[in-house]
């Protein structure tokens, strides 16, 4: 890999006395990423460190050269994280939520919006509050959104449970047109198998 799409340098993060991410060195290409690992590997964890949500405690990552530390704002606008717990904004609306990060992130494509919304059937649910769905309708909502943003990297974690049998084949070609990505990264954690061929796979091992 001459240019990585994204990459980590020395990553590290702890809580409390224990350290879950310990100096992780990582290039990747783009395409569709597995990120795999037993239990207690930090594998969640290190999908937060990617999005921003936590604060490495040493080292860094860059986006096509935006470092995560120096340029945290322009970084930001890179990359989205699906978080396996209820999406953010439960008071929003699916609807809303998409039209809250539509302004966030410029590549946002409302016609992908539209296009997940109806492969995971979300019709019946777009002008009602996030709180008052179930959880698996919160996860389509989320996947859905992310999915048409357009960011240059994308970070699912354990993007297939919750899922009917209908909204699993759509993840899964959606996933499949992640896989040709020239541009962009679609990096996953799942205890499942994803159900097409990732561009690579990284094993995160037991320490």
């Amino acid at each position: 890999m001459n240019t990585p799409l994204l990459s980590t340098t020395s990553l590290s993060f702890a809580y409390e006395r224990r350290r879950i991410v310990d100096l992780w060195s990582q290039d990747f290409g783009p395409g569709l990423c597995w990120l795999r690992g037993p239990n207690g590997t930090g594998k969640s964890t290190r999908l937060k460190l990617l999005a921003g949500a936590l604060q490495p405690q040493w080292g860094t990552a860059c986006i096509a050269g935006i470092d995560l530390v120096k340029q945290p704002q322009d970084y930001r606008r890179q990359v989205f994280f699906v978080a396996a717990e209820p999406p953010p904004f439960e008071h929003l609306s699916p609807a809303e939520r998409f039209g809250f990060l539509a302004r966030l992130y410029p590549h946002a494509d409302a016609s992908a919006w539209q296009r997940h919304v109806e492969g995971f059937s979300l019709q019946p649910f777009l002008n009602q509050p996030l709180r008052n769905l179930s959880t698996g309708t919160q996860h389509k909502a989320a996947l859905a959104a992310a999915l048409a943003l357009g960011t240059r990297v994308l970070l699912l974690d354990e993007p297939l449970i919750a899922l009917d049998a209908a909204s699993h084949a759509h993840l899964r070609e959606a996933l499949a047109e992640a896989a040709r990505w020239s541009e962009r990264l679609c990096l996953v954690v799942s205890h499942e198998a994803l159900g097409v061929e990732p561009s690579a796979v990284i094993e995160i091992a037991a320490s």
